[in-house]
C-alpha cells in the first residue's frame, strides 16, 4: 500500500462578506485561531494588504502551511492547507474560515502528496 507524505486541501469560498475579505487583521486572527483549533503548531505568519483591496497571507506551521488569497470584488477567497501526517484537522480549518468569512458556498479538492511504498 502506498502512503502519502502529505495531505493537501484546496478550499474555495464563494459568496463571502466583502468587508471581511479586506480586513487583514481579522483574516490573520481567523487563520491563526483555525490552525490552533485544528491542532497545528504555528511557526510564523505573514500577511499583506493589496491596493486597492485584497489580502494574501501565509501561516507556516510545523506540519507545513496554510495560505489565503482574497478577492473582495468577487466575494471570493482561496485557501490552501498542506500538512505532513494526519494530526492536523483540515476540516476544522475549512469550517472555521467558512464561518468567519460568512461563505455561502465552499468547494474543496483534496490530494495525497508524495506517495511512497509502504
Amino acid at each position: 500500500m502506498n502512503l502519502p507524505l502529505g495531505h493537501h486541501s484546496l478550499f474555495d469560498y464563494h459568496g463571502c462578506a466583502r468587508e471581511m475579505l479586506t480586513d487583514t487583521e481579522a483574516i490573520r486572527s481567523t487563520l491563526l485561531a483555525a490552525v490552533k483549533e485544528a491542532g497545528g503548531t504555528i511557526v510564523t505568519d505573514t500577511f499583506h494588504t493589496f491596493s486597492p483591496y485584497g489580502v494574501s497571507g501565509v501561516v507556516v506551521i510545523a506540519e507545513s502551511h496554510v495560505t489565503i488569497h482574497t478577492w473582495p470584488e468577487h466575494g471570493y477567497a482561496a485557501v490552501d492547507v498542506f500538512s505532513c501526517g494526519v494530526s492536523l484537522d483540515q476540516n476544522r480549518i475549512r469550517d472555521r474560515i467558512a464561518g468567519a468569512l460568512q461563505a455561502q458556498r465552499v468547494e474543496e479538492r483534496r490530494f495525497a502528496r508524495g506517495m511512497t511504498p509502504g
